[in-house]
C-alpha cells in the first residue's frame, strides 16, 4: 500500500532514485569486497570548525567510508547527552549552517570521502530549501538527513535536493510498520538509516536481539544499502553487523573522544584510532564469514 502523501520518485515500487554519486560508488565498492561500511558522525564546530576539519581528514584517512557532519541545533531532541553537549559547544563557538557549508567546501577540496549533512529541519528551512540545496551541492555535499522531517511534509524538500544531485536519507525505526518502511524506502536515496533501538543516540553494550529480523524485513522493500546506527560503539558490534547490515553508523563514541581530548590534534588522533579499530573488526568479520569462523 502506498501513502498518497508520498509521490513515487522511481519507476519501480520500493526502488529509490539514483541521485548522488559518491555514496552509491562507495557502497558498490564495499559490496564488491563484502565489507561492512563505517559511517562516522561528527558534530561540526565541536570544539571549532578548524578542529572539525582536522578530525574529518583523520577519520577519512583512518578508513571511514562516509562522514556525517552534524549541524548543531539548540533543541536536539533525537540526540543523547553526549551529542547534545557537542551541539552546545559548537553553538557557543558560533557554528551555523552557513559555516558548516563553508566547511564542506574546504573539506571537498582535499578529500573525496562522501559527506552527508545531518541536520534538524529548522536550520534548513530558515536558510530556504532552494538556497540550501544549491549551496550544499556547490560545496560538495553528497546527501542530507533531516532527522525530524516527516515523509508527509518532505515532497518539496526531496524534489529540491534531488534536483541538486543530493541524496535524501531517511530514518527507519524499529516500530515502523511495513507500509511505513515501504514509503520511507521510496523517499530515500543513498542508503536507509535504521535506528537500532527506540530512544536517543548513545553508546550501548549490546545490540538488540531483534535487529537481524528487522533488517530482513526492511530488505523486502528496498535495494538500498542499510546502515544501522544508535548505540554502535564497539568492535564486537561491527563484527556482528557485518552479517546483517551494509554499514554501521558510529557517533556518540567518537564525539566522546573529541569531548575529552586536550587539543584538536589529540581529538583527531583519538577518533582515527577508534575508526581503525572498528574497520579492523569489519575486515575480520569478512575473514570469519569466508572461512566459516
Amino acid at each position: 500500500m502506498s501513502d498518497p502523501a508520498i509521490s513515487k520518485p522511481a519507476t519501480e515500487a520500493g526502488r529509490a532514485p539514483v541521485v548522488g554519486g559518491r555514496i552509491s560508488r562507495r557502497f558498490r565498492e564495499l559490496a564488491e569486497k563484502g565489507e561492512l561500511g563505517l559511517i562516522a558522525y561528527i558534530t561540526a564546530g565541536d570544539p571549532s570548525l578548524d578542529a572539525t576539519e582536522k578530525i574529518v581528514f583523520a577519520a577519512a584517512e583512518a578508513g571511514a567510508d562516509v562522514i556525517e557532519l552534524g549541524v548543531p541545533f539548540s533543541d536536539p531532541v533525537a540526540d543523547g547527552p553526549t551529542i547534545q553537549r557537542a551541539s552546545e559547544r559548537a553553538l557557543r563557538a558560533g557554528t551555523t549552517l552557513a559555516s558548516v557549508l563553508d566547511l564542506v567546501r574546504r573539506l571537498r577540496s582535499h578529500t573525496d570521502v562522501p559527506l552527508v549533512l545531518f541536520s534538524y529541519f529548522n536550520p534548513i528551512l530558515q536558510m530556504g530549501l532552494e538556497k540550501f540545496g544549491r549551496v550544499a551541492a556547490a560545496a560538495g555535499a553528497d546527501g542530507v538527513l533531516a532527522t525530524d522531517l516527516t515523509l508527509e511534509e518532505a515532497n518539496e524538500y526531496r524534489a529540491i535536493m534531488h534536483s541538486n544531485g543530493l541524496d535524501t536519507i531517511f530514518l527507519v525505526a524499529p516500530t515502523s510498520t511495513d507500509t511505513r518502511i515501504e514509503n520511507i524506502a521510496r523517499a530515500s536515496s543513498g542508503f536507509l538509516y535504521l535506528i537500532s533501538r527506540a530512544g536517543v543516540t548513545g553508546a550501548r553494550e549490546a545490540l538488540p536481539p531483534e535487529l537481524p529480523g528487522l533488517t530482513r524485513r526492511i530488505r523486502k522493500f528496498t535495494t538500498l544499502p542499510i546502515a544501522v546506527g544508535f548505540g554502535i560503539s564497539l568492535p564486537t558490534h561491527v563484527t556482528v553487523l557485518g552479517g546483517i547490515a551494509d554499514a554501521a553508523v558510529v557517533g556518540s563514541v567518537l564525539v566522546a573522544e573529541i569531548e575529552k581530548a586536550a587539543s584538536p590534534d589529540a581529538a583527531a588522533e583519538a577518533v582515527a584510532e577508534r575508526i581503525r579499530a572498528l574497520k579492523r573488526a569489519a575486515r575480520e568479520g569478512i575473514s570469519r564469514r569466508n572461512f566459516g569462523g
